[in-house]
């Protein structure tokens, strides 16, 4: 069977618009190959302290988006082989999965949207707990671990202390924050800033991805329907 006019058109449209899903598909599993490798986070996420691991719920955005990259592309190059076959069934069953991933994504977005603030509070209160035992001057016994804990936000972020800048840190700002000289604290150096700023670039960036896809899938789901009904009136169905 072959479709005509208006149809055909529609046929190449939807082709067209899946081989962009596919290449978004790849665009994504890129960036979150790139935000689970990224040196920043990275070295902040496998830190422990007392036998506590860094919180890693930013992974759990990370890992969604490298299934949802794949399963974009297995996903539209189904749609392009369909609609270059005419396939009803391939149609169909493109548009079952566009829905599920559509669904998915609706869902992944209120779940992210209710829980934006969280990754950065869960590693803010991680860095307190270390800054706590790091200016303890009873001689706490973790101490040392708790400023190596530090060092490693202070150099990753570039960045000393919570902003409070209160007496007994200014005391030790030479022992937390070595790299620093007497003029870089004269502007704010408060980690828990650099972290919001952090965790926020990259939710706005999966954001940005997300809302793309969508409008992509919502144009995807119209075509499919209307090339499986051209297909299904067309002059040489049966």
């Amino acid at each position: 069977m072959a479709v005509a006019g208006c149809t055909k058109c529609i046929k190449y449209m939807l082709f067209f618009f899946n081989f962009i899903f596919w290449l978004a598909g790849g665009v994504i599993l890129g960036v979150a190959l790139w935000l689970r490798h990224d040196s920043q986070t990275s070295k902040l996420l496998i830190l422990q302290f007392e036998g506590q691991q860094a919180p890693g719920t930013f992974y759990i955005s990370v890992y969604i988006l490298i299934a949802v990259g794949a399963v974009m592309m297995l996903v539209g190059f189904l749609g392009c082989y369909g609609a270059i076959q005419e396939s009803q069934c391939l149609l169909g069953t493109f548009f079952f999965f566009l829905v599920i991933l559509f669904a998915c994504e609706v869902a992944a977005a209120i779940w992210g949207f209710m829980n934006r603030d969280t990754i950065s509070k869960e590693l803010i209160n991680f860095y307190d707990s270390a800054y706590i035992k790091a200016v303890d001057v009873s001689g706490s016994p973790s101490k040392d671990a708790a400023i190596k804990i530090l060092d490693a936000f202070h150099s990753t972020l570039d960045c000393c202390g919570k902003g409070d800048d209160t007496a007994l840190f200014q005391q030790l700002a030479g022992t937390l924050c070595p790299r620093k000289t007497p003029e870089d604290f004269l502007k704010s150096q408060s980690c828990h800033h650099k972290l919001i700023e952090l965790f926020s670039e990259k939710l706005h960036l999966i954001g940005l991805a997300a809302l793309v896809v969508a409008v992509i899938m919502i144009f995807e789901m119209i075509f499919t329907m209307v090339l499986c009904c051209g297909i299904r009136n067309s002059p040489g169905a049966y």
